[in-house]
């Protein structure tokens, strides 16, 4: 059945192949187009585009494609792949998740010369071209974006790792883009941990880029998604990874940038996701790491509002549920002179490390009566921190050491 029969037919079959047409007849991003589709619906979109009777300025916008149609041979090519189309319509659609996009693209002006350039603009995504077996809605329910530079470091490599390992191990989809550097060792951590995770595509889903991650995709595939905007077959033009940042930004409750250049595009992810209110969070580096720059200057910019985070709790607490999902504070090591009183501490600081003293001198360099001196020692020989050499006090061996972390002694 051609096209144009299929959607004077009518029904949900016409309604899936109109988005199918139209995620191949204008390069997603675009705030006019998806102005027109939104305010005519799918079908009518696509009946106006090919009859001529659009507007001028989506008939510019589709150009020659207007003639063309792939859109059965992109639908046959998805399913031989595993692949599938989820639309607004369905059941699967991440509503809730992409509505910050929705809100966000009403703000831009109607004048197409005035709004946001199409690789920076809030625009949703007409469909999705999704491969893998879960549902788009509940993998993205409770995910984070975890992006950086594809130049990382191997600390950075290593803070991606773990992050994607430690948030799969919580259940949390750990999304990003699937590129080398941070993005693939945040993937690859998700998966050691046997978790989902979603990788975003600049091109088909049939079509692993870089090639050389064509085995961590069918990992990805296996148990969590790809997802694209464009249909099976398309190549991944440099265009297209700008475009696809704010899907990542917008598909996530927060984005994590683990490593960033002065420029880059995981800087421009971050942009994207605080825009649309997204939590921004950053790791810090080393201050002599060019990959860290970016990062750093997140975190110096004030309205920026980023967060420092160093472990997958830290951005838990950002994103999660209030007061149910707060990070545990860091471990600190105990030491015996924990909750010793004013005087404990002083009469322990007064002790010499070698030779025993009387408690007459420990009063005078504590500064206290020899009463206090008395009352607090046997506490303090309990807790091996003093002992009796027979002519007087000094410090336990233990607690003395070398002496060389006590401080010095007064008088």
């Amino acid at each position: 059945m051609t096209l144009d029969e299929d959607l004077a037919d009518g029904g949900p079959a016409a309604l899936r192949r109109a988005r199918a047409w139209l995620s191949r007849a204008v390069e997603p991003g675009t705030i006019d187009f998806w102005r027109f589709v939104d305010s005519v619906g799918p079908v009518m979109a696509v009946r106006r585009i090919r009859s001529g009777q659009a507007p001028d300025r989506i008939r510019a916008l589709v150009g020659a494609r207007a003639e063309q149609d792939e859109s059965l041979a992109d639908l046959r090519r998805a399913e031989r792949c595993g692949a599938r189309l989820v639309v607004p319509e369905d059941d699967e659609w991440p509503a809730l998740a992409l509505h910050a996009l929705t809100l966000a693209v009403s703000e831009e002006p109607q004048d197409h010369a005035n709004q946001s350039d199409r690789t920076l603009a809030p625009v949703p995504p007409l469909a999705l071209w999704v491969r893998g077996p879960a549902r788009l809605d509940e993998l993205v329910d409770r995910s984070v974006a975890v992006v950086g530079s594809r130049a990382s470091t191997a600390y950075g490599e290593h803070v991606a790792g773990e992050l994607g390992h430690q948030l799969g191990e919580r259940s949390w989809t750990v999304v990003s883009g699937g590129a080398y550097g941070i993005d693939a060792a945040a993937h690859r951590g998700a998966l050691a941990a046997d978790a989902s995770t979603l990788a975003v595509l600049a091109c088909g889903v049939d079509r692993p880029y870089p090639a050389a991650h064509g085995a961590l995709f069918h990992r990805i595939a296996e148990t969590g998604l790809l997802v694209s905007e464009w249909p099976p077959g398309c190549a991944p033009l440099r265009h297209r990874f700008l475009v696809r940042n704010r899907l990542i930004a917008g598909l996530t409750r927060g984005t994590v940038v683990v490593e960033a250049a002065a420029r880059s595009g995981a800087q421009a992810t971050a942009q994207r996701a605080r825009r649309l209110g997204r939590q921004v969070m950053v790791v810090p580096g080393p201050v002599t790491s060019a990959m860290s720059v970016g990062c750093h200057e997140l975190l110096r910019d004030a309205e920026a509002g980023a967060t420092l985070v160093a472990s997958a709790a830290h951005v838990i607490e950002a994103v999660g549920g209030i007061g149910s999902d707060l990070a545990d504070p860091p471990e600190r090591p105990s030491s015996p002179r924990d909750g010793l009183s004013d005087v404990a501490t002083r009469v322990l600081d007064a002790c010499p490390v070698r030779t025993g003293v009387s408690p007459e001198r420990l009063a005078t360099v504590a500064g206290c009566d020899v009463l206090d001196v008395l009352r607090v020692l046997p506490a303090l020989e309990l807790a091996d921190l003093v002992e009796w050499t027979g002519t007087g006090w000094r410090l336990a061996p233990a607690e003395g050491g070398t002496g060389s972390e006590r401080r010095p002694r007064a008088g």
